[in-house]
């Protein structure tokens, strides 16, 4: 194999992946699995796992949840849902599950962040909402989110 062959394929690779993320974005409410996310794209689960991780920094399953807790923010400064309600609305089947990784990814609890977030964002351009209120998934945010 020549390097522009390696190079094709490659970006061939990107591709597919990217159309996994895009698929993410869209359908994070529907029930996704790594092994039916690859086969979408010719890919074996263990392989999507370790090109998109190389690619995106994280796993497919991360950054579905990532997305999900995204969503789940936002429904949760509205303020018109329980958190019951925005944990099945955004695709996840276990109250638990949901409630801890908002915890990690957030900081707060979504019954806590639903109480103090309703309205912190009026005024802000909704293109910058994302940006400002967008979790991080880092152990040094945590740690800050803690302490704070």
């Amino acid at each position: 194999m020549t390097s522009s062959d390696a190079d094709g394929q490659r970006l061939r690779d990107l591709a597919r992946l990217r159309r996994v993320r895009d698929r993410i974005d869209r359908e994070y409410a529907q029930p996704l699995d790594v092994a039916a996310l690859g086969r979408g794209v010719h890919m074996s689960a263990g392989h999507l796992s370790r090109q998109f991780r190389l690619a995106y920094g994280e796993s497919p399953y991360a950054y579905l949840m990532t997305r999900r807790i995204e969503r789940a923010m936002a429904l949760l400064r509205r303020g018109d849902l329980t958190v019951t309600e925005v944990c099945f609305a955004v695709g996840c089947s276990s109250l638990g599950t949901f409630s801890t990784r908002f915890t990690e990814l957030v900081g707060v609890p979504p019954s806590v962040y639903r109480r103090e977030a309703a309205g912190t964002v009026d005024g802000i351009p909704p293109c910058m909402v994302r940006a400002v209120t967008r979790p991080v998934r880092s152990r040094t945010a945590r740690g800050m989110a803690r302490t704070s």
